[in-house]
């Protein structure tokens, strides 16, 4: 969480700490990623069971069994890690497009430290009236201004072409992350009723 807040204030000097420290993929999925969705979905997942979430109906709440609640916390984590390996492989084989030749692990990087002021603006989805694509909208703004730093940081494509890679690796994630709030946001509001109700009778709620 310290280095998402210190990517959104020191952008560069933080990009730098990150690029000379070459972490591999598992360290920064331990160490990082899991910790900083595990924390975020486990607060979300609280305010879902004791506060609700808005309906989009003039007082109209619901609050979350216990174990519904935990079933889509861990169903998100599953289809962020999911986004992040299709936004990384995407962004590596433009690098190859734009003249680079980076290997997984940078990639990996760039997409997991890039996303993670998204990941920490997920914390906003505890309050009930506070839309999902509020916490949204600011957490990819803030992930787009990081990656502008670190894409060619990171990456190391030819100067002419690192503008040209940074736009296509930020329509990437924009796409992406974007799709998967609709799917989440969709099901908070009950846009889901038949998976909602199968949720609720696997889960014994």
């Amino acid at each position: 969480m310290i280095k998402a807040l210190l990517l959104i204030f020191d952008s560069a000097a933080t990009w730098e700490r990150i690029a000379l420290a070459q972490r591999r993929v598992g360290f920064i999925l331990l160490f990082f990623l899991l910790p900083l969705l595990g924390f975020t979905s486990a607060v979300e997942g609280y305010g879902l069971v004791h506060w609700g979430k808005d309906r989009g109906e003039v007082l109209k709440l619901r609050r979350f069994p216990v174990s519904e609640a935990a079933v889509f916390e861990a169903a998100q984590i599953v289809l962020w890690l999911l986004i992040i390996l299709i936004s990384t492989k995407v962004i590596k084989s433009m690098c190859e497009t734009f003249h680079g030749q980076r290997s997984y692990t940078p990639a990996f990087a760039t997409v997991a430290y890039g996303l993670s002021p998204l990941f920490l603006l997920h914390l906003l989805d505890v309050f009930p009236a506070v839309s999902p694509w509020t916490s949204w909208t600011v957490g990819i703004i803030l992930s787009i201004a990081v990656l502008y730093q670190g894409v060619p940081r990171m990456m190391e494509p030819d100067p002419p072409h690192a503008f040209g890679l940074y736009l296509m690796s930020a329509l990437t994630v924009l796409l992406a992350t974007g799709l998967l709030r609709f799917v989440t946001a969709w099901y908070l509001q009950g846009k889901f009723g038949k998976l909602e109700d199968l949720l609720s009778l696997s889960t014994g709620s």
